[in-house]
């Protein structure tokens, strides 16, 4: 990795960077999964089923994988720094428009302009860290990224949840348009120019799945989050229909969850240097246990918190293991690659949570979470093979 010539002039000016860098992955993560903890109230406002209103999670998704895919080419010679600043804009708007939808058709298409912003924001975070900081300080970056992934994860159901029993669930998304704008104005400030380099001036992001090991860890990530978000995104019916949760008990098993992937977050990024494989296949092992545990105990609520944020603890750091197997893998490939990234992630959330919500509807929550455990399982079983053809490709 060059280290050089393009990094800010010093450790203050870059580290503000990065963190305006993270302050906006805040902001997208708390809006693109705010429908997670205000399902039922939406689908009882524009009268539609709350599987139906989980399609709010698909949709965005499915403009996250477009744009991560097609960003690289479509931006090409344009700097990053305004690049990035037009997708923040994006997340504002989107903000407005889902706050004051009249219908859910308004809401599907300001969830899509979300999905833009959230994939082509992705797709070049990895390739910007690298070019704002040296390699040695790469790991610090990455991680101050993911740590703006997990407090919004934290913050965002449980305050989502509160909020919208307090303000209603538009309420809670106007409250995202000050946070962007904050967002905006910070990147706007502490962001340097960034040309584009000849590597962010083309290249086919699907070419890398013609490498086996890239080839296997995509499915995995692919698989990882679809299981995820099968489950996760009809938590709130869940817990509510089913374990008998109040709001306030909804509200406090949320932040657990995020607390716990805060405390996970951390702990996984100190264990990624020597046990980056033995976590990446471990942690869907542990997510499908707890989706089967699920099953036979969501009678007993103390059980059900327990569970789930020990769900927290792992699913909130997966996303570390396999952003530092990014960096470590694709290296000069990291904006191409990690688009490619993006795309399988979002298309993923997108099938976990169109599938699931399918499912809960006409089968019930027990095939839903069934089904989950069944995916994560698979996840593991891709992320060995994506190990072991790392071994043989050396």
């Amino acid at each position: 990795m060059e280290a050089t010539a393009e990094t800010t002039s010093n450790a203050g000016a870059r580290s503000a960077a990065v963190l305006s860098m993270a302050l906006c992955v805040a902001v997208l993560i708390a809006s693109e999964f705010l429908p997670v903890s205000l399902l039922t109230p939406i689908a009882q406002d524009l009268g539609v089923t709350e599987g139906h209103a989980g399609q709010a999670i698909s949709i965005s998704g499915l403009f996250a994988v477009l744009t991560s895919l097609m960003i690289a080419r479509a931006t090409r010679g344009i700097d990053r720094k305004r690049v990035q600043s037009v997708l923040t804009a994006l997340l504002t708007v989107s903000a407005l428009m889902v706050t004051f939808a009249p219908n859910f058709t308004v809401l599907m298409l300001g969830r899509a302009l979300l999905g833009m912003a959230v994939g082509g924001f992705w797709s070049m975070s990895t390739a910007i860290v690298m070019r704002l900081l040296p390699e040695s300080e790469v790991p610090q970056g990455l991680a101050a990224l993911n740590a703006g992934n997990a407090i919004a994860a934290t913050i965002a159901a449980p305050l989502g949840s509160w909020l919208g029993d307090m303000i209603g669930w538009r309420g809670a998304f106007f409250l995202i348009v000050p946070l962007a704008l904050l967002a905006l104005a910070g990147q706007w400030i502490a962001m340097p120019s960034l040309p584009a380099r000849g590597a962010e001036k083309h290249g086919n992001p699907l070419r890398l799945l013609g490498r086996r090991p890239i080839a296997w860890g995509m499915a995995a990530i692919f698989l990882l989050f679809m299981g995820q978000f099968a489950l996760f995104t009809y938590l709130r019916p869940f817990l509510v229909g089913v374990a008998g949760f109040s709001v306030p008990q909804l509200s406090l098993c949320l932040l657990l969850i995020g607390l716990a992937g805060i405390a996970g977050t951390w702990a996984v990024s100190r264990l990624l240097r020597v046990w980056l494989y033995a976590l990446l296949i471990g942690i869907p092992l542990l997510m499908a246990g707890i989706a089967a545990l699920l099953l036979d105990l969501s009678d007993r609520p103390a059980a059900v918190m327990t569970l789930l944020i020990l769900w927290g603890l792992v699913a909130t750091a997966a996303p570390v293991g396999w952003g530092t197997w990014l960096a470590r893998t694709l290296h000069r490939d990291a904006e191409v690659g990690g688009g490619l990234q993006v795309a399988v992630i979002q298309l993923a959330i997108m099938s976990g949570a169109a599938l699931g919500g399918l499912i809960f509807d006409a089968r019930g929550w027990q095939v839903s979470f069934g089904m989950a455990a069944s995916v994560l399982l698979a996840a593991a079983l891709a992320a060995t093979l994506a190990w072991k053809n790392q071994e043989v490709s050396g």
